[in-house]
């Protein structure tokens, strides 16, 4: 997805797939309108936010990272958040911005890891799924819906099903009117017949969350 062109393509061919094997997701087109996804090329300053975006709300993951870069600007006299310029602040420093402390050390165990060398973002999007999930939950702070994220919205990964994500299951259960005791299985089922793009049918699931979808029946 690096060149816009091919990106156009691909959105293209995995809307007339899912609207092709799957009548629900056909609906959910039609009501949401065009993919939108983008993609977020700076790999290390998304896996910061990513951490720094934890179990709080999006007003207040905002406020702490705009701390942080005016603390990295401070420091490096830049405001691009990077290993190395990370590295120079203290958890001291990163707590007085809003982190816990444990979120702090993640941070730095991240900037640190990809500085060693020991995640290589530079080549990381050479290799394939599960071994960049296996290369990021290395971090302490990452786990493997993280790493997903990371491949959907930074590589651009188009075959992604983030089977953990919360919204992903609520807006499945709504949309096929499953109940509540629906297994992890069966979601899996589901997102089998978007392949090979099931990051795009994820997508329209988060976004039929903010939309009225009509059920199949009104």
């Amino acid at each position: 997805m690096a060149k816009p062109g091919r990106k156009s393509g691909q959105l293209e061919l995995a809307i007339q797939h899912l609207r092709k094997v799957d009548p629900v997701m056909r609906r959910v087109i039609d009501h949401v309108g065009p993919c939108t996804l983008k993609c977020d090329r700076d790999r290390f300053w998304m896996l910061v936010r990513s951490i720094l975006s934890q179990q709080i709300s999006t007003a207040a993951a905002r406020t702490i990272r705009n701390r942080v870069v005016s603390l990295v600007e401070l420091s490096s006299g830049s405001k691009r958040v990077t290993p190395a310029s990370l590295l120079t602040l203290s958890i001291e420093q990163l707590r007085g911005a809003g982190c816990s402390q444990r979120k702090a050390e993640y941070m730095l165990d991240l900037a640190a890891k990809v500085n060693e060398c020991e995640v290589r973002l530079s080549t990381i999007g050479r290799l394939d799924n599960e071994e960049v999930i296996e290369m990021l939950v290395q971090v302490r702070g990452i786990g493997r819906w993280t790493a997903e994220m990371f491949l959907m919205f930074s590589l651009g990964r188009l075959d992604v099903f983030p089977v953990d994500d919360l919204g992903v299951r609520n807006a499945l259960l709504k949309l096929y009117e499953l109940d509540q005791s629906t297994s992890y299985g069966d979601f899996r089922a589901i997102a089998e017949k978007w392949q090979p793009y099931a990051t795009i049918g994820s997508w329209y699931c988060w976004r039929s969350l903010e939309t009225d979808i009509p059920s199949e029946s009104r």
